[in-house]
C-alpha cells in the first residue's frame, strides 16, 4: 500500500530498527466520501482509507495525533481535510494521490470540530465546533486563514454543506431548524449572514417565531387583562433526488413544486448515505453496518459490493501458521474471516451464528480454534484457506470462555473461563481434540502465558489473575508434561481435576497490580506490565520449591512511556518484548535490557487503545488490533538490523523444521477426515429415505440426547457419580432398604400430624431425615423468618413514621383540632374549623402592615382636616362650622365601616374590624396589593376564630346535656326495672368525628388478629390472674356478715319505698285444704289475707303510676333538653354556613389579587423583554450604520484605485498611434486592428470528463477558475505573439515592441474587469447593508410602538381594577332586552361619593333658597327706598337748575347767530343739503364696492372649482404615476440598478461638485494670475526702469 509522507515520520523506531503501515482493516463510521470518480475514502481510527473502486486497491493516510474526527473531500482538487481529536484539534489538508500535506488550519477551537464541508470550485473550507464555541467558520484552506466565522452558543448542527451552484451560500441543519447562511465580500472582508426556517413539529404543527415578539393573534380579554405571549408568562428564558429507508432506495421526482416516489432498489441492509459520485455516473450506497455500494447508472445498471464490512468489531485477531501469508479474524456475533497478508484481500467468510469471545490459531497443524460465551470451543479446518469449515466443538462447561491459547509448539490448546477454570486440551487433530483435564485458578483471568521450548518435553504455564481486595495479583505456574495425552487418566481426578501435585502448581503475588504479564523462555523470570504505575518490572521466580503463596518482588524496573493498561507479549523466540497500551502506541523492547527499538503508534487513546498484538512466526508482521476504534492494523519492518532479523529468521527455520513432520501427519490427518466426511455425507443423502422408518420413541430419544448438550465438566461429575454407584452398589441397597423403613414411619408420623391443631402441627420439610438437609432447611427458615421478621419491623417502622408524620402535620401541629358536631335527632353535622398557629414572622407580618395601615388613616384624616379647615376659612363660613364638622365626622365614619356591598364580603357581621382594609378602588401598587391580600388573610383567620369559639361553646354544651342525660338515665333504669317495662334506655354518645382523638387510639376490639404474647408474658399473666383468684376467695371468706344479710334481707337493714312493688303477702298454711275443709277462724284470717292483698296491691298501683308520670317527665325533659340543643346546632349551621361564606368571599378577593399581581409580573417581564429586544436592535442598528460607513469608505477607495486604472487603459488607448507615428499609415492601421483582436479562449470546465448527467449544469467560476482563464489568455496571446502574425516589411524590434505593448493593454483590460467585478460586488454588498439597516429601524419602531401599546395597556390595567361587589338577591331584576353584556364606556363610582354629593347639594339647595327669600324681602325694601330717594334728588335737582339758570343766565354764539341770523332755518336746510349728498355718495362708492367683491368672488369659485377638478385630475395621475414608479423601483431594485431619479441626484451632485471644484481651481488660478502679474511688474520695472524728469 502507498503511504503518505508524514505517516512515514510518524512510524520511526530507535536504533536501526522501524516498522511501517502494510495495510490497514476497518470499517466507515461515518460518511463515505468520493475523492474523484474513481476513488472513495473514509475514516477508521488513526488512518484515512482511499479505495480506488475499479481495482480495489486501498491506500492509507495516517493522522499523526492519534483518531480522525471529522473529514471533507473536494473533487475538483482532489483533496481531502480531517481533523484530530486533541485538545485545541488542528485540520490538516492533504493532496491526493500524493498524499502529501498542503496546509494545516490551526483555530480558537478548544474540544473538537463536528463538521467539515470544502466548497465545490473554490479555495473554501467550512468548519463547525460544538462545545463551548458552537462556531461556524469560513477558512481559504489555501492561505490557511479564517475569513470569517460565527458562533450561534447552543445549536447541534447535524450536517453541513455549500450550494452546489454558488459558494456564497451555506446550508446548516439541526434537529429543529434548517439555516442558510450567505456568504457576503467586500474587497477582501467576508461576512456571515444568517436566515433561518423553524422546521415542524411532530405533529405537523409550525412553530411562529414572530408571535413571541409581535404576537397580534393574541386575544383581549376585557375582564382579567391584557392576554400576554408565553415569554412573558414563563419569565426572563424534473431533477432526481434519493432516499432512503431500511434497504429500500427510492427515487423522487421532482418537478416545480410537485414529487412523485418510485422504487429504486433494494440493498442487503438498512441504508445510511447515499452520494453521487462527481460525474453523477455512479451512486455510493453506504448501510449502517458498513458496507459500501456502487450503483453504476447506463443502459445495464450494475450495483456493486465495493466493501463489505465486517458485523462488528474486531475480537480477536491471529495469524495462520507457519507460512505467515493469511491471518484470520473474529467478531462477536461469530463471523470469522480470513485476510491476505500481502494486500490485506479478505479471502473467505464463515459464520458460526453464536456469541464469539476469542480465537487462536494451531501453530502445529491448520487449524483454529474459536471460543464462544456459551463455554464451547469450535474448531476450524482452514487447509483451504478460501472455505474454511467447522469441524469439532467441545463444550466445557456454562460458562464463557474468555481466554484460548496454543503453547508454542502447538501440543495443548489452553481455554481460560470466567471462573477461573483453565481447560487443558490436545491440540492435534488427530485426537479430535480431546480434553485432557481442567485446572481451577482465581476468578477473573487477565492473561495466559505458555513456555514450550524446543529442547524441553514440557509445557510450562502461567495464569494471571487480580486480587481486588488485596492490591495485588496473583500468578499460578504449573508443569504439563509432553505425555500428558497418555497418562492424563491418571493426572486427573474422578471429575477431570488435575492434580496440583502432578503439575507442580505454585502460586506468586506480585506487589503491584499487574494487566499483563508473561514468562520468559527460561523459566526463572517474569515481565509484567503494572496497570495503575508506567513501570514494566521483572521478578526472578526463586530457585527452590515452596508451599503456599510467593510473594514476589520486582527484581528490574523500567519507567514505561506508555500509559494505561496494557497487553505485553513474547515474539516466538523469546528475545522481543512486545508492549500495547491504552495510549495506542506499540514498543517493542530487548528482552534483556527492557529497552525499546521500535514504537509505532498505530492507535489512539481516544478509542482506548490497543486490545491485542500478534506477531507472526518469522517476525516480518505484527497484527494491532483496536479496543473501540474497530481498526486492524498490520505493520511490516521498514527497516531492521541484521542481528535482530537474523535471530527470529533462525530460529524460525529451526522451529519449522522441528514441527514439520507434526504439521504433515495433522494435516494430512484433516485432509482424511475432511473425504471421509464428504464420503459420509453423500452416504447420507443416498440413506435418508431409509432414515424416515425410525421408529417415534427412537426419533424422540434421539432428538432429547441432541439437544440436550451436557458440557465436559458436567459430563465427568456424572461418570464419577456413576462409577461410584456401582462400586458401593451393596452398601447402596441396604441403605435404600433403611430407608424405606423410615419413609414408613415418617409417612405415619406425617399422617398423625394431620389431625392434629394449627398451632402443634410440624410442617413437611420438619420430617426429612437428611439431618445435614433439616438443619439446612431449618437455618434457611431462620433466615427466612429473620428477613421476614425485619421486612415487617422496617414496614412497621416506615408505617409508623409515616404516621407520625401525618399526625404531625394534620394533628399534633393544628392549634385548633378539627371535629365535628352532630345533631341529637337531627342530621345536621357541623364542622369547625381546623387551625394552625399563626408563626412569629407571620404575626410580625400582620402587625407591621396593620401599624403602617393606621399610621396611613391618620395622615389621611389629618390631611383631610387640614384641607377642610382652609377650605372654611377662605369661605368665611364660620356660623356653618359646627355643622359641617358634624356631617364630616359622620361622613368619615362612614368611609371607615365601608358597606358590604363595596368591602365585597359579610367579614363585619362576625365583629371583625375591617377599618383598616383599604377600599377596592384604591389597590393600585403592587405593595399595596401584598399588604391588602396579609390582611384579608388575617380576617379570615379572625373569622374562623369567632366561629370555632362559637361552636367551642356548643360542643361543651353538647357535653353538659349528654352528662345531664346520663343522669336522668340512670333513674329512668330504675323505674323500667321496677316497673318490668323492658323498654331500651336512649342514651347518646359522641361519635368519632366529634371526638377525632380516639381514631388515633387503637382499641383491644379493633384488633381483629390474635395478639402474639411472648412465653415471659404468657407466664405472668398466668400469675397474675392466680393471684387475684386466691385474693377473691379469700375475701369471700371472711364476709359472713354480708352473705347472711342477703340471704336474710336482701341485703338491706330495712325496707323501702322502692320494694314494695316487690313485696308479697304470704297465703296462709290452709289455702292448700279445700275450702269445703276450712274453719271460721280459717275463714276470717282469708278475709284479712284478702284485704291485705287488696290493700297492698292499692299501694302499688298507686306507686306504679307515680313511677309512670315520673318516666314520662324525665324522657319528657331529655327531649326537650336535647330539642333545645338541635335548634341550636340549627343555627350554629346557619353560622357555619355563612362563615364558610365570609371565608370563600376573602378568598375570591385574595385570588382576584393574586392574579392581579401575577398579571403585573407577567407585564413587568414583558416590558423587560421588549426593552432588552430594543436595546439590542439598536446594538444591531449601530453595527449596521458602522459597516455601512466602512462600506462606502471602502468603496469610495475603490472606485478611485478603479478610476485611475481605467484612465490608464484609456492613456494606452490613445497613446497607440503615438507610439507608431513613424511607421506608414497602413502598417499603423494593420498593427491598429491586431492591437484590438483577442484570442478566443473556451470556456474552461472543472472536470474535463463531466457530462449533461451533471443535474446543476456549469457552476460558477471562483477565483482559482479566474486565474486559470488568465493563465490560458496569456497562453493564446504568446501564439497570437508569433511572427507569421506579423503585417509584411514591419521591423521585428517593432513587432516585438507593439507584443509587448498588445500584452499590457490585455492585462490592464484583464486588472479593469476584475476591478469593475469587485466594484458591482463593493456596491452591492453596500445595498445590501442599506437594505439591512432599514429593515433594523423598521423593526426597531416597530419595538417601540409594542413597547408604547404595552406600557398604555399596563397603566389601564394599574387603573381598570377588579373589585368584588355583594349584591341582595332580588335587588338587581332586568329584563333579557335590558341587560347589557359590555360596559366599556362605564365608570364606577362609590355610592358614599354619589350619596354624599347628593346630602351636600340638597343642603346647599336648602340654604341657597333661604338666602334667595330673604335677599328677596330686602330688595324689596331697596328698591322702594332708592325710588323715594330718586325721587326726591329729581326735585331737588329741578329746582337747584331753575335757581342756577336764573342766577347763571347767558347767550351762546349759536344763540346769538340764531337771534342775529334772519335766514337761520335756510342755513340749516343748506347744511342738511350737503350732508345727505355726502352720505349718498358714500352709500353709491359702498354699494359699487360691494358688486365689484361679489364678481370677484364669483370669479375665484369658478377659479377654485376648475383647480379642483385639475387637482383631482392631478391625483388620479398621480396615483397612477405612483404605482407605475413603485412597479418601476421594485424592478430596478430586482435588476440591481438605481432608479432614474437617484441617478438624477446623483449626476447633479457631481455637477455640483464639479462645479464647485472648477471655481474653487479657478479663484486659486486667478490668485496666481494676480500674483504673476505682480511679480511680471516687478521684473519689468527692474528690468526697464522708468526715467523721471527731476
Amino acid at each position: 500500500m502507498a503511504q503518505g509522507r508524514e505517516r512515514e515520520e510518524n512510524i520511526t523506531g530507535a536504533g536501526s530498527a522501524s516498522l511501517s503501515v502494510r495495510w490497514v482493516q476497518g470499517f466507515p463510521k461515518q460518511t463515505v466520501h468520493f475523492i474523484n470518480n474513481n476513488t472513495i475514502c473514509y475514516s477508521s481510527g488513526n488512518f484515512i482509507v482511499f479505495i480506488n473502486i475499479e481495482t480495489k486497491k486501498e491506500t492509507v493516510l495516517q493522522c499523526m495525533n492519534g483518531i480522525v474526527g471529522v473529514m471533507a473531500t473536494n473533487t475538483p482538487c482532489e483533496v481531502v481535510a480531517f481533523s484530530d481529536r486533541k485538545l485545541k484539534p488542528l485540520i490538516y489538508i492533504y493532496s491526493f494521490p500524493g498524499l502529501t500535506r498542503k496546509a494545516k488550519l490551526k483555530g480558537d477551537v478548544l474540544l473538537d470540530y463536528t463538521l467539515l464541508s470544502f466548497s465545490y470550485c473554490g479555495t473554501y473550507l467550512a468548519s463547525y465546533s460544538s462545545l463551548p464555541e458552537f462556531e461556524l467558520a469560513l477558512w481559504n484552506w489555501e492561505s490557511g486563514v479564517i475569513l470569517c466565522k460565527k458562533s450561534q452558543p447552543g445549536v447541534d448542527v447535524s450536517q453541513m454543506t455549500f450550494n452546489p451552484m454558488n459558494w456564497h451560500q451555506l446550508c446548516l441543519s439541526s434537529p429543529s431548524s434548517v439555516t442558510v447562511w450567505t456568504i457576503e465580500r467586500s474587497n477582501q472582508k467576508h461576512y456571515l449572514k444568517a436566515k433561518s426556517v423553524k422546521l415542524p413539529m411532530e405533529d405537523g404543527s409550525v412553530f411562529n417565531e414572530k408571535d413571541v415578539i409581535f404576537p397580534d393573534s393574541l386575544p383581549k380579554d376585557l375582564i382579567y387583562g391584557p392576554v400576554l405571549p408565553l415569554t412573558a408568562i414563563a419569565g426572563l428564558v424534473g431533477e432526481e433526488a434519493d432516499t432512503f429507508r431500511d434497504g429500500f432506495v427510492y427515487s423522487f421526482i421532482i418537478k416545480d413544486s410537485n414529487y412523485k416516489v418510485e422504487d429504486f432498489l433494494q440493498v442487503e441492509e438498512p441504508v445510511e448515505h447515499l452520494m453521487f459520485s462527481p460525474n453523477y455516473k455512479m451512486l455510493l450506497i453506504q448501510t449502517d453496518k458498513g458496507s459500501v455500494y456502487i450503483y453504476t447508472f447506463g443502459e445495464e445498471p450494475i450495483l456493486d459490493k465495493v466493501l463489505e464490512a465486517c458485523d462488528g468489531k474486531f475480537q480477536a485477531v491471529d495469524f495462520i501458521a507457519p507460512t505467515n501469508e493469511y491471518c484470520m479474524t473474529l467478531t462477536y456475533s461469530g463471523e470469522i474471516c480470513v485476510w491476505c497478508l500481502e494486500d490485506g484481500v479478505c479471502v473467505s467468510r464463515i459464520y458460526l451464528n453464536t456469541p464469539t469471545t476469542v480465537l487462536a490459531c494451531s501453530p502445529s497443524s491448520l487449524s483454529a480454534a474459536v471460543g464462544t460465551v456459551g463455554g464451547s470451543v469450535h474448531f476450524l479446518d482452514i487447509l483451504n484457506v478460501e472455505s474454511p469449515e467447522a469441524i469439532h466443538e467441545a463444550f466445557l462447561s456454562e460458562y464463557s470462555v474468555q481466554h484460548l491459547l496454543y503453547d508454542q509448539r502447538g501440543m495443548y490448546l489452553l481455554a481460560g473461563t470466567a471462573e477461573g477454570y483453565v481447560f487443558v486440551l490436545n491440540a492435534n487433530p488427530s485426537s479430535l481434540f480431546d480434553v485432557l483435564g481442567f485446572v481451577e485458578v482465581g476468578k477473573g483471568i487477565l492473561q495466559i502465558s505458555t513456555v514450550s521450548p524446543l529442547e524441553i518435553d514440557i509445557v510450562e504455564v502461567m495464569v494471571l489473575s487480580p486480587l481486588p481486595e488485596t492490591g495485588r495479583s496473583r500468578l499460578e505456574i504449573f508443569v504439563l508434561p509432553k505425555i500428558l495425552p497418555q497418562v492424563s487418566a491418571s493426572f486427573v481426578n474422578a471429575r477431570g481435576r488435575m492434580k496440583d501435585e502432578l503439575i507442580h502448581k505454585f502460586l506468586y503475588e506480585t506487589e503491584h497490580p499487574l494487566s499483563s504479564a508473561v514468562l520468559d523462555f527460561q523459566s526463572n523470570r517474569i515481565y509484567g506490565l503494572c496497570s495503575e504505575v508506567p513501570y514494566i518490572c521483572s521478578y526472578l521466580l526463586p530457585q527452590k520449591e515452596h508451599s503456599g503463596i510467593c510473594i514476589l518482588t520486582p527484581h528490574q524496573k523500567v519507567q514505561n512511556k506508555q500509559y494505561g493498561p496494557g497487553v505485553i507479549s513474547l515474539s516466538l523466540h523469546g528475545l522481543w518484548l512486545i508492549t500495547g497500551a491504552q495510549c495506542g502506541t506499540l514498543c517493542i523492547r530487548d528482552i534483556h535490557t527492557l529497552e525499546t527499538f521500535a514504537r509505532c503508534r498505530s492507535h489512539s487513546h481516544q478509542g482506548h487503545g490497543i486490545q491485542s498484538v500478534r506477531i507472526s512466526m518469522d517476525g516480518q508482521n505484527i497484527l494491532v488490533n483496536g479496543r473501540d476504534d474497530g481498526t486492524l492494523v498490520c505493520l511490516r519492518w521498514r527497516r531492521l538490523g541484521g542481528h535482530l532479523a537474523s535471530e527470529i529468521f533462525y530460529y524460525n527455520q529451526q522451529f519449522c523444521t522441528f514441527l514439520s513432520n507434526t504439521m504433515e501427519e495433522e494435516n494430512s490427518y484433516l485432509r482424511r477426515s475432511k473425504s471421509l466426511d464428504s464420503k459420509a455425507q453423500s452416504a447420507h443423502t443416498i440413506n435418508e429415505n431409509k432414515n424416515l422408518s425410525i421408529d417415534t420413541s427412537e426419533e424422540d430419544l434421539v432428538q432429547v440426547d441432541n439437544t440436550k448438550k451436557i458440557p465436559w465438566m458436567q459430563q465427568k461429575s456424572q461418570e464419577a457419580i456413576s462409577r461410584e454407584i456401582k462400586l458401593f452398589s451393596k452398601k447402596r441397597n441396604e441403605i435404600k432398604t433403611g430407608i424405606k423403613a423410615l419413609a414408613k414411619t415418617v409417612l405415619t408420623m406425617m399422617e398423625e400430624n394431620e389431625t392434629v391443631d394449627y398451632i402443634a402441627k410440624l410442617e413437611d420439610q420438619e420430617f426429612s431425615l437428611d439431618l445435614e438437609e433439616l438443619e439446612r432447611r431449618q437455618n434457611e427458615s431462620e433466615k427466612e423468618v429473620a428477613k421476614i421478621r425485619n421486612d415487617v419491623e422496617m414496614h412497621n417502622l416506615a408505617k409508623r413514621y409515616l404516621a407520625e408524620l401525618i399526625k404531625e402535620e394534620c394533628w399534633n401541629s393544628m392549634a385548633v383540632k378539627g371535629r365535628a358536631l352532630k345533631g341529637f335527632h337531627i342530621p345536621y353535622v357541623v364542622e369547625n374549623f381546623p387551625m394552625k398557629e399563626r408563626t412569629d414572622e407571620e404575626l410580625k407580618e400582620v402587625n407591621r402592615i396593620l401599624h403602617q395601615r393606621k399610621i396611613e388613616t391618620e395622615c389621611f384624616k389629618l390631611r383631610k382636616e387640614i384641607i377642610e379647615v382652609q377650605s372654611a376659612f377662605i369661605l368665611g363660613r364660620k356660623h356653618h362650622e359646627e355643622d359641617d364638622e358634624e356631617e364630616e365626622e359622620d361622613t368619615a365614619l362612614r368611609n371607615s365601616n365601608l358597606p358590604n356591598y363595596l368591602l365585597g364580603s359579610l367579614s363585619t357581621d362576625f365583629g371583625v374590624k375591617t377599618s383598616l382594609l383599604s377600599s377596592q378602588l384604591e389597590l393600585h401598587t403592587r405593595e399595596e396589593k401584598i399588604n391588602q391580600i396579609i390582611l384579608l388573610k388575617d380576617i379570615i383567620y379572625k373569622v374562623k376564630i369567632v366561629f370555632n369559639n362559637e361552636f367551642d361553646a356548643a360542643y361543651k354544651q353538647k357535653e353538659f346535656e349528654i352528662a345531664h342525660v346520663k343522669e336522668r338515665n340512670v333513674r329512668i333504669q330504675e323505674i323500667i326495672l321496677d316497673l318490668e317495662l323492658g323498654e331500651s334506655i336512649w342514651q347518646p354518645e359522641f361519635d368519632d368525628a366529634e371526638k377525632p382523638e380516639r381514631t388515633l387510639v387503637v382499641e383491644n376490639n379493633e384488633i381483629s388478629v390474635q395478639k402474639h404474647v411472648k412465653p415471659w408474658q404468657k407466664a405472668k399473666i398466668e400469675l397474675l390472674d392466680t393471684h387475684k383468684m386466691e385474693q377473691w376467695h379469700q375475701s369471700q371468706a371472711s364476709d359472713t356478715r354480708n352473705r347472711a344479710l342477703m340471704d336474710m334481707m336482701g341485703g338491706v337493714l330495712e325496707v323501702r319505698k322502692e320494694d314494695i312493688l316487690r313485696m308479697v303477702i304470704p297465703q296462709p298454711a290452709f289455702m292448700a285444704k279445700p275450702d269445703a275443709l276450712w274453719t271460721e277462724e280459717e275463714r276470717k284470717q282469708f278475709k284479712d289475707y284478702e284485704k291485705k292483698v287488696k290493700d297492698l296491691n292499692e299501694e302499688k298501683d298507686k306507686y306504679r303510676k307515680s313511677l309512670d308520670a315520673e318516666l314520662k317527665k324525665l324522657q319528657n325533659s331529655i327531649q326537650e333538653s336535647t330539642q333545645n340543643f338541635d335548634e341550636q346546632l340549627k343555627k350554629l349551621f346557619e353560622r357555619r354556613v355563612k362563615a364558610e361564606m365570609v371565608v370563600n368571599q376573602e378568598e375570591l378577593k385574595i385570588n382576584n389579587l393574586v392574579f392581579s399581581l401575577l398579571l403585573d409580573e407577567e407585564l413587568s417581564s414583558r416590558e423587560t423583554f421588549l426593552n432588552n429586544y430594543l436595546a439590542r436592535k439598536e446594538e444591531e442598528k449601530n453595527q449596521t450604520s458602522e459597516a455601512i460607513r466602512k462600506a462606502r469608505e471602502d468603496l469610495d477607495v475603490y472606485k478611485e484605485n478603479y478610476d485611475n486604472l481605467l484612465a490608464e487603459d484609456k492613456v494606452l488607448d490613445r497613446s497607440f498611434k503615438k507610439e507608431f507615428s513613424e511607421l506608414p499609415s497602413h502598417q499603423v492601421d494593420a498593427l491598429y486592428k491586431l492591437f484590438k483582436r483577442r484570442p478566443r479562449i473556451s470556456k474552461l470546465k472543472t472536470h474535463s470528463d463531466m457530462t449533461s448527467n451533471v443535474p446543476f449544469g456549469e457552476r460558477p467560476g471562483s477565483g482559482k477558475l479566474n486565474q486559470e482563464n488568465f493563465a490560458q489568455l496569456m497562453k493564446a496571446m504568446d501564439e497570437m505573439d508569433n511572427i507569421n502574425f506579423m503585417p509584411e516589411g514591419l521591423d521585428p524590434l517593432i513587432w516585438d515592441h507593439f507584443c509587448m505593448t498588445r500584452r499590457v493593454k490585455v492585462e490592464n483590460e484583464q486588472k479593469v474587469k476584475r476591478k469593475a467585478a469587485g466594484l458591482m460586488e463593493m456596491a452591492a454588498f453596500l445595498r445590501r447593508r442599506v437594505d439591512e439597516d432599514e429593515k433594523v429601524q423598521q423593526e426597531i419602531e416597530r419595538v417601540s410602538n409594542e413597547l408604547m401599546i404595552l406600557q398604555e395597556e399596563k397603566v389601564k390595567f394599574q387603573l381598570n381594577l377588579t373589585i368584588q361587589i355583594l349584591l341582595k338577591q332580588g335587588q338587581v331584576e332586568l329584563e333579557n332586552f335590558q341587560l347589557l353584556t359590555e360596559y366599556s364606556d362605564a365608570i364606577l363610582i362609590n355610592r358614599n361619593i354619589i350619596e354624599d354629593l347628593n346630602s351636600v347639594i340638597r343642603t346647599q339647595g336648602q340654604k341657597k333658597v333661604a338666602s334667595m327669600m330673604v335677599s328677596k324681602d330686602i330688595h324689596k325694601g331697596i328698591f322702594q327706598i332708592e325710588w323715594e330717594h330718586k325721587k326726591m334728588e329729581m326735585e331737588m335737582e329741578d329746582l337747584n337748575q331753575k335757581a342756577w339758570d336764573i342766577q347763571m343766565l347767558f347767550f351762546s354764539r349759536e344763540r346769538q347767530k340764531y337771534l342775529n341770523e334772519p335766514n337761520y332755518e335756510t342755513l340749516i336746510a343748506i347744511q342738511i343739503g350737503i350732508m345727505e349728498q355726502t352720505i349718498a355718495a358714500l352709500d353709491k362708492t359702498y354699494k359699487k364696492n360691494v358688486e365689484n367683491c361679489k364678481k370677484l368672488l364669483k370669479k375665484l369659485g369658478k377659479f377654485s372649482n376648475q383647480k379642483d377638478v385639475a387637482n383631482y385630475t392631478l391625483s388620479c395621475n398621480l396615483r397612477e404615476e405612483l404605482v407605475a414608479v413603485s412597479e418601476r423601483k421594485d424592478i430596478c431594485n430586482a435588476m440591481g440598478s438605481k432608479l432614474t431619479c437617484e441617478k438624477i441626484a446623483e449626476e447633479r451632485y457631481e455637477n455640483l461638485m464639479l462645479q464647485q471644484k472648477l471655481t474653487n481651481i479657478s479663484k486659486e488660478q486667478a490668485n496666481q494670475i494676480s500674483i504673476l502679474q505682480a511679480e511680471v511688474e516687478r521684473l519689468r520695472m527692474k528690468t526697464f526702469p522708468a526715467l523721471l524728469p527731476v
